[in-house]
């Protein structure tokens, strides 16, 4: 018997909605779609991002690319891809779930912290009144390009590997908090580290951006 019309529909809109589910089926594609979350970025970036070989790293692109859920734009010799409109909502929504799901996610972070020295999460709502009065001094360790894109508007750009080149322009007598991308970006945890080490009272924020705008902050951009 051919199939009812009710049933091919069903049938092509599920398989459309596969697509998505296919495409995120890799982590690395779904830690491209993590960096892609902070600012576009060429592919030779992505690469190194997500410790991969140029070449593995475009084809992971090219499936995110076919399924729509990244857009690319060439610029000179270099491509640059960016998340297609509402895939940062799916981004941080599969990340919820998973977080709501899996424990073997928070034992693997909780793991990975303690063994850095067990550093605590800093409450978000806190810091924003204190930064705002001047308390705190806030870090963006990420790329400059990455804080361009989007950052607390109190925040001071300083990479993770300019950090120990610029430490004398931050206060000693101020408490330092620094942030990256979100709770899977390792760079505020390295950052942190070298804080301490250097004798500043520091702390890492786990959120970033994404969780951000998320929430309804509104990020300043710019250099």
């Amino acid at each position: 018997m051919p199939p009812t019309p009710a049933r091919r529909f069903k049938d092509t809109v599920f398989e459309q909605l596969a697509r998505i589910g296919k495409a995120v089926s890799s982590p690395k594609r779904l830690e491209l779609l993590d960096v892609l979350a902070q600012a576009p970025r060429t592919v030779e970036v992505l690469a190194v991002q997500a410790g991969l070989p140029v070449a593995n790293a475009s084809q992971h692109l090219q499936v995110l690319r076919a399924a729509r859920l990244v857009e690319a734009e060439k610029e000179g010799l270099y491509v640059r891809y960016r998340l297609a409109d509402g895939v940062e909502q799916l981004y941080l929504a599969l990340r919820g779930l998973g977080e709501a799901r899996y424990a073997e996610i928070e034992a693997a972070y909780r793991s990975f912290l303690t063994g850095l020295g067990a550093m605590e999460r800093v409450d978000a709502e806190g810091l924003l009144a204190r930064a705002q009065s001047g308390e705190v001094t806030v870090l963006d360790v990420r790329p400059a390009e990455e804080f361009a894109a989007g950052h607390l508007r109190f925040a001071r750009s300083v990479p993770l590997r300019e950090l120990r080149a610029r430490l004398a322009e931050l206060p000693r007598d101020r408490e330092v908090v620094a942030y990256c991308r979100g709770p899977y970006c390792v760079l505020a945890v390295e950052a942190v580290r070298m804080l301490r080490e250097e004798g500043f009272v520091a702390h890492r924020l786990d959120q970033g951006p994404p969780g951000w705008r998320a929430a309804g902050v509104t990020l300043a951009e710019g250099a």
